[in-house]
């Protein structure tokens, strides 16, 4: 062979890439991060999530206000005991009262009066007096009477008024007993005048 140029290669000479094997994966490429950077994001992720537990709590609804206690008059009673078997007082009407309150409710009894100025009301034990919570209490009220000629011959008669508290306000009230309350107080006022007219 004669004559000048470069060398060419022989028959089947290339190079010829190799078939991938069968199952086997490619390389494997492993990521490295820096500890400091680890730190940084780390602090970044703490201060994402510290911030976002701000931002919901301050964005958060308050929760409802407790409700205000109920009134004293909401969660009294009273009931008519009876005419007292004897009164230490002449001319006066005594009977037995029973003021009882709800539970988790105490309410005190500030005053205990009567509408009319011609009657007098006093009671043992005397006013103030609280009733506990979820209790009762038995009252002795006494009537007096002071002016005959001006005694109520009507339905204003059996009211009593009363002066209820509890930590929520003060209230007064008008009441009337059941239970015979009425009709006991008028025939003990009858009496009572009846003896005193001449």
């Amino acid at each position: 062979m004669s004559g000048i140029g470069p060398v060419e290669p022989g028959e089947d000479t290339y190079h010829h890439p190799e078939p991938p094997l069968t199952g086997a994966t490619g390389p494997r490429i492993r990521l490295t991060v820096p500890p400091r950077h680890r730190r940084k994001a780390a602090l970044g992720v703490a201060a994402a999530l510290t911030a976002g537990g701000c931002l919901y709590v301050l964005n958060s609804p308050s929760p409802p206000p407790e409700p205000p206690p109920p009134w004293p008059s909401q969660v009294v009673g009273f009931a008519y005991g009876g005419a007292a078997p004897k009164s230490e007082h002449a001319g006066a009407f005594t009977f037995g009262v029973t003021v009882s309150t709800e539970p988790g409710r105490r309410v005190t009894i500030d005053a205990v009066t009567q509408p009319s100025a011609a009657l007098a009301v006093s009671t043992e034990p005397s006013a103030p007096f609280t009733v506990p919570a979820g209790g009762s209490r038995e009252v002795l009220v006494t009537v007096y009477v002071l002016d005959c000629g001006e005694v109520p011959r009507n339905a204003g008669l059996p009211f009593l008024d009363v002066t209820l508290r509890n930590e929520r306000a003060v209230q007064k009230q008008s009441r009337i007993l059941g239970g015979g309350y009425p009709e006991d107080l008028g025939a003990a006022v009858q009496k009572t005048c009846d003896r005193s007219t001449p």
